[in-house]
């Protein structure tokens, strides 16, 4: 029997072994070739000083997509998804080397589990021959896993809103962040929406960064009236909404230098503000361009830990405006939440003063 094919990238000081490294991940479209599992664990190499930047000592969920990408092809979010093409990896897979290390978290149900924590370059590139695409890091370091250090902003375009839109919404985003005297480093989504993190004191809990998320949102709703924090769709309208409960325990987002699951390879980029202000599409920015780019240009993140800012602006704010919203369905019912209903099949009678439901 022939011998499985494979290859050995290098990552740091280690060579990491890539099984079927001729796997086909993403076909060629008209503007990129077609990308191979082998490609995709290179990619992970030559990104390092970024992607470490982004991934070191973070308690970190694996996206994988283990037979490539492919139109049609569904991503399990919930038990209800056993038959779908990729899946969240949420603990240590089998077989890991011994050099990959972890770290225990909490999950809002109490549960826990230990999840990988990369501190080396090899980690990822291993992670590229379990068939990762996309890094879910924790916005908290591994020494303190229940104090998140990093405050994220997801703007989010809703139908009838473009990219355009987005990067308007950036734009005031970062006068509020000025105003409040922070400084935010903004990155493209890999589609659509532009992510903003703010690096914080790790002083405050999951449900504080939250709360500061909600102000802030409400803030930017005030500034410019193409924003919405409505948590149900049908309230949201032609608008960019901020998605505050990104700063949920369990919640993540995409990491700076991830590839997305989208035709073309394309990849969660870190951005000059100027460079923002002035893009009109962020699909140049894949799998091809990133590292000549990182490797010529520099990582534009490289001062995102200066500086690490008081929360305490924001919750001022949230203290002023203390109404709640909904945490998101897979999280328990918390104390002073509205009705998980959508509004439009609301019955006002079946729901008491806390938003809990009457028994009939």
């Amino acid at each position: 029997m022939a011998k499985a094919s494979e290859a050995y990238v290098r990552a740091g000081e280690r060579e990491v072994r890539i099984s079927s490294p001729e796997r086909v991940i993403y076909e060629a479209t008209d503007s990129t070739a077609e990308v191979t599992k082998l490609m995709v664990a290179e990619y992970f190499a030559s990104v390092e000083d970024g992607l470490m930047r982004a991934l070191r000592d973070r308690p970190t969920a694996l996206e994988r997509w283990t037979s490539g990408v492919r139109e049609g092809m569904k991503l399990a979010t919930g038990p209800q998804d056993r038959n779908a093409d990729a899946f969240y990896q949420k603990r240590v897979p089998k077989g890991a080397p011994d050099y990959l290390e972890a770290v225990e978290i909490t999950f809002p149900s109490g549960r826990t589990a230990e999840e990988i924590c990369p501190t080396e370059i090899a980690v990822p590139v291993w992670c590229a021959h379990m068939g990762t695409l996309t890094f879910h890091p924790w916005p908290v370091r591994r020494d303190d896993v229940d104090h998140p250090d990093e405050l994220r902003i997801d703007l989010d375009p809703q139908p009838g809103t473009t990219f355009a839109d987005a990067v308007r919404v950036a734009g005031v985003a970062r006068e509020l962040l000025g105003d409040l005297g922070m400084t935010g480093f903004a990155k493209t989504s890999g589609n659509r929406g532009i992510h903003i993190y703010v690096r914080i004191e790790p002083r405050w809990e999951f449900s504080d960064v939250r709360h500061a998320a909600i102000a802030f949102g409400r803030e930017l709703e005030k500034r410019d009236d193409g924003v919405t924090t409505a948590w149900w769709k049908e309230e949201r309208g032609e608008r960019i909404f901020v998605d505050f409960n990104q700063n949920t325990r369990d919640r993540t987002i995409a990491s700076a230098y991830s590839l997305r699951p989208i035709a073309g390879a394309p990849v969660s980029t870190p951005m000059t503000w100027d460079e923002l202000a002035g893009l009109d599409s962020p699909q140049a920015f894949n799998l091809f361009t990133v590292p000549e780019r990182l490797a010529s240009d520099g990582d534009p993140w490289a001062a995102i830990d200066d500086v690490h800012h008081s929360l305490q602006p924001l919750l001022d704010l949230w203290e002023a405006h203390p109404v709640e919203l909904n945490y998101p369905p897979d999280h328990p019912k918390m104390p002073g939440e509205p009705p998980r209903v959508q509004p439009s099949k609301k019955v006002e009678s079946h729901w008491d003063a806390e938003g809990n439901r009457i028994p009939d």
